[in-house]
């Protein structure tokens, strides 16, 4: 196999697999089916692009071979007859098979969020079942992100097809009047689709940017559907004023270059403006919530010219509302690295070695890293490198891990 080949295919993976398999749900109902056909065409596209070529648009040729796969396992079995009947149907009739009832939503891929965030469905499951159908992440990517074994969340998302299939749940988005019910979980698998491409749990790339690409296109669609709520524009400013940095978070050689040592120049100061004024406009309405303050937090870093002008007492306060929102380890850990950039690395370490204490954060390894930073800013170096050793054997990452090297390195 050509690496150009092997390139292309894996491009054609992390941009169209959320939207070969949506569709293919739309066609079959049949959410293993439709994984299943997906996974077997791009095997297909392994062994016939090397020899055709790479298709003008991978995604339809990609689309069609799922679908023609999912007919062929449908003709063999008895039970299938009928269900082929019904895709053979939908084929005559063209995309749209919902009617004129259905919300101005043509995108399969946002109806497959909200079938995968229906209230008969626990919340964590809601997550995990759209991480892995719409953004092809594997089981133990979604875990990672959950804190959880891999077996576990094998079985959970067993259980979410096993509810949608037998509970027989609708796939659509559903009427006006009972979005609001599914928005938080909607929001949530966005959040987290969104930081699988900011910053990858697992694997040789930091960042995914068709992963953040995708999560903000579909919140910019989100917003378009629901206007009227202020976390979906503050979800997205929130993703903008993240994506901004994106040019400045790796030099040249793929390593992670941290906010206060980002080429500030190289920040996309029209995504910037966007999610300020976002931002803006949602707190007006005067009911914030956690997405609106994380966007804050996020804006009181990205509107600074320079490190030294980052007003890290407001962004303390700013942790410190948004822990009596979602009450988390995490947000106590960044408000410990607020506190300590506003105030001094003593009041910070403080706060980190009593979040240590607790167990909260056993194996993260921003935790040793932060506290790591801390020390070396105390002069305690020896300590300091101690916790950086720590952190880089928790990374998951490879970016991660030459960073922390890095800072190992510099202590001398």
């Amino acid at each position: 196999m050509t690496p150009p080949i092997e390139a292309a295919v894996d491009r054609a993976f992390r941009e169209e697999w959320g939207q070969v398999v949506a569709t293919l749900i739309r066609w079959t109902g049949d959410w293993d089916l439709a994984e299943e056909c997906a996974q077997d065409a791009f095997a297909l596209a392994l062994r016939t692009w090397r020899r055709d070529g790479v298709p003008r648009r991978p995604g339809a040729w990609l689309t069609t071979a799922a679908r023609n796969r999912a007919v062929d396992l449908l003709r063999r079995e008895a039970t299938g007859a009928a269900k082929l009947r019904e895709v053979a149907g939908v084929l005559r009739t063209g995309d749209d098979a919902f009617g004129d009832d259905e919300p101005d939503v043509p995108d399969d891929r946002l109806r497959l969020i909200f079938t995968c965030c229906h209230p008969a469905l626990a919340l964590e499951a809601r997550v995990a079942l759209t991480l892995r159908t719409l953004a092809g992440l594997g089981t133990a990517e979604i875990a990672r992100a959950f804190l959880v074994g891999e077996q576990a969340m094998a079985k959970r998302l067993a259980r979410a097809k096993q509810k949608i299939r037998h509970a027989g749940i609708p796939y659509r988005v559903p009427p006006a009047h009972l979005l609001p019910e599914r928005l938080p979980a909607v929001l949530a698998v966005l959040y987290l689709l969104f930081n699988e491409g900011y910053s990858a749990t697992a694997g040789a790339d930091l960042v995914r940017h068709d992963l953040a690409d995708e999560a903000i296109r579909l919140a910019r669609v989100l917003v378009r559907l629901m206007p009227d709520e202020p976390e979906a524009a503050g979800l997205l400013a929130l993703m903008l004023l993240h994506h901004a940095r994106r040019a400045a978070r790796l030099d040249e050689a793929g390593d992670l270059v941290v906010l206060e040592d980002q080429d500030r120049g190289r920040w996309d100061t029209a995504q910037i403006t966007e999610g300020v004024s976002l931002l803006d406009g949602t707190l007006r309405r005067g009911r914030p919530g956690p997405y609106q303050v994380q966007a804050a937090i996020a804006a009181c870093h990205a509107t600074a010219a320079r490190p030294e002008d980052t007003d890290w007492a407001q962004i303390a306060v700013l942790y410190e509302r948004l822990a009596r929102l979602v009450p988390s380890p995490v947000v106590e850990l960044n408000r410990a690295v607020a506190v300590g950039m506003a105030y001094g690395p003593a009041a910070g370490l403080a706060l980190v070695d009593a979040l240590r204490e607790t167990g909260a954060l056993a194996g993260y390894h921003l935790l040793p890293a932060a506290r790591a930073d801390l020390l070396r800013r105390l002069g305690r170096t020896a300590e300091a490198a101690d916790a950086y050793r720590e952190a880089a054997g928790l990374a998951t990452t490879e970016a991660e891990r030459r960073y922390l090297a890095r800072r190992l390195a510099a202590l001398g």
